[in-house]
């Protein structure tokens, strides 16, 4: 089939950088390669930057990558609509020197999840007469790769940078929406609880006043899987401009969002029939702030523990007259 020749050359460059990002996402830190494991991992974080007959060979890759294993190039090429010079490109773009590597990439990714059982029925359409086991196992499959994609993802680093800066802070505020917000809101709650001064905005106005209220100390914590999410950048920006330290939590380290932040918490998605990723990155999402959460109470342990006192001893009541 023939192609253009602007069949995604210009999104190749742009997925070169990506990857080499992802390899030093701290630069303090220095290089980190990406573990073979992250195959996957990479091309859908790098699917939003495609366009084209790369993207096309992305979404093939994706939608089966055990068939991708097996097949040759030119079958790859065929399967995608593209040609083996697209495949090439596509190879280079994730980080492989060629085809052959990056087949092996995918064929170890796919036989490791297989034995741990996390490829039961992921990719495959949640019909409306499915048995509720069967959605079960595909839920528990692909929420079970998503936090292996996201552990792998994330930076401890950063999560230690964050966590130092959150302990130390006489503010912090959160910002979301939508989904975001209810994430932000259980992070809000978990920080209260160990006597940390934070607020959760959800309210673009209420947000706005609180960051430019910020002062240096201070942390804002960004929640946007997109990172597109335009009151989320507005209201983290008005922190940043106030000299708050930055944190943004999202699935794309090239986003709006990412770029603003001083520090960047990666997470992984892996959709499902009825939970697109926006919704499949809550409990990604979640693993990544009860990550944090604990980071910041082992650095503050001596107050988070009476705290933890205090406020079981003023809830005692109320739970012994529910009890009763």
């Amino acid at each position: 089939m023939a192609e253009p020749e602007m069949d995604g050359t210009a999104s190749t460059a742009v997925a070169d950088s990506l990857v080499r990002d992802q390899t030093t996402l701290n630069g303090s830190h220095g290089p980190r390669e990406m573990p073979a494991e992250g195959v996957l991992l990479r091309v859908r974080t790098l699917l939003p930057e495609f366009t084209g007959a790369l993207q096309r060979v992305a979404e093939q890759v994706l939608t089966d990558p055990a068939a991708a294993s097996r097949a040759t190039i030119v079958e790859l090429a065929e399967r995608s609509g593209t040609s083996p010079a697209t495949i090439t490109r596509f190879c280079r773009a994730v980080g492989f020197d060629g085809y052959a590597d990056l087949r092996l990439g995918i064929a170890a990714e796919t036989g490791r999840a297989r034995s741990a059982g996390w490829t039961v029925d992921i990719g495959r359409e949640i019909q409306p007469n499915d048995p509720l086991e069967r959605v079960l196992g595909q839920i528990m499959a692909a929420d079970t790769r998503a936090m292996h994609d996201t552990a792998s993802l994330l930076d401890l680093g950063e999560v230690e940078r964050a966590a130092v800066a959150i302990a130390a802070a006489p503010r912090v505020n959160i910002f979301g929406a939508s989904g975001s917000a209810l994430v932000g809101e259980e992070m809000q709650f978990s920080l209260h609880r160990i006597g940390i001064p934070v607020w959760a905005w959800t309210d673009v106005h209420n947000g706005l006043a609180s960051a430019a209220l910020s002062r240096p100390g201070d942390v804002a914590l960004g929640i946007s899987h997109s990172g597109e999410t335009g009151e989320t950048i507005e209201l983290l920006a008005e922190a940043n401009s106030r000299g708050a330290t930055t944190i943004a939590l999202t699935s794309f380290p090239r986003s709006p969002l990412a770029e603003l932040a001083d520090i960047v918490l990666l997470t992984a998605t892996q959709a499902t029939t009825f939970r697109p990723d926006a919704l499949s990155a809550r409990h990604p999402q979640l693993v990544v702030l009860d990550l944090l959460y604990v980071a910041v109470a082992q650095r503050t342990h001596e107050r988070s523990h009476a705290a933890f006192q205090r406020t079981a001893k003023a809830v005692h009541g109320h739970k012994a007259a529910q009890e009763s």
